[in-house]
């Protein structure tokens, strides 16, 4: 007998040290079951190697049964990192519950290769390539040397550095005090007109223009000192 006591007692004590929604039945299994197949749907397009592990419900949760539950995102939320989804009863008598979940995405991002300082142009050997949890990074961080190609630093940052898009200066192609060219063009006609840039901009930022008659008019900035205006 006791052989065979033995070889159950193990079963139970391996059931027992599973998560809690591992061992869920009825309702609550059917929200954890809705909460996995959201995630599996909604995590598709992100970037890397995306796993996902799903928290407990409070235990002093009471639900009923439901037909029909229904997974969603809260307001406010993203599936990254640590985030909640939720889980309603479409039911006359529903209910809505909010589960946590943590999305961890593993790929490669770009890190400054040395101490790199404020506008200077990048290159290739000014980073290096580093792997990671994208979730735990600051939001933004590049991924592509492409999102570098031509760009400078906003400000100088140490050596090991993620790199984030909003510290990246596309070149200007337009400056303050420059002599410009404003383009206009519509349905059968184009003009063009000599003015003064009165600031700076990349390409295709907003650019204020002084003409020679001293009228102010905005356009967007385009390489080789031009300006489109549009009427």
């Amino acid at each position: 007998m006791p052989r065979l006591l033995a070889p159950l007692l193990v079963f139970l004590l391996t059931l027992a040290s599973l998560p809690g929604h591992a061992q869920g039945n009825g309702v609550e299994a059917v929200v954890y079951n809705a909460v996995d197949r959201f995630l599996a749907t909604q995590t598709q397009g992100l970037p890397g190697r995306v796993s996902s592990s799903i928290g407990t419900l409070d235990p002093r949760t009471q639900l009923t049964p439901c037909p029909a539950v229904e997974a969603f995102l809260p307001n406010g939320a993203r599936l990254w990192g640590r985030s909640t989804v939720g889980v309603r009863c479409n039911a006359p008598a529903g209910w809505t519950v909010f589960v946590p979940v943590t999305v961890s995405v593993m790929g490669n991002y770009l890190v400054s290769a040395r101490p790199l300082a404020p506008n200077q142009p990048l290159q290739a050997a000014d980073v290096a390539l580093a792997s990671g949890d994208l979730a735990t990074l600051p939001a933004g961080v590049v991924t592509d040397t492409g999102q570098l190609v031509g760009k400078s630093l906003r400000n100088a940052i140490a050596a090991g550095q993620p790199i984030r898009a909003d510290q990246l200066i596309a070149p200007l192609v337009v400056r303050q005090g420059q002599p410009v060219k404003l383009v206009s063009q519509g349905a059968g006609f184009s003009v063009s007109a000599e003015g003064t840039a009165l600031s700076n901009a990349a390409e295709g930022q907003p650019a204020q223009v002084r003409t020679a008659n001293g009228q102010t008019v905005s356009g967007t900035a385009r390489a080789g000192g031009i300006v489109e205006v549009s009427f």
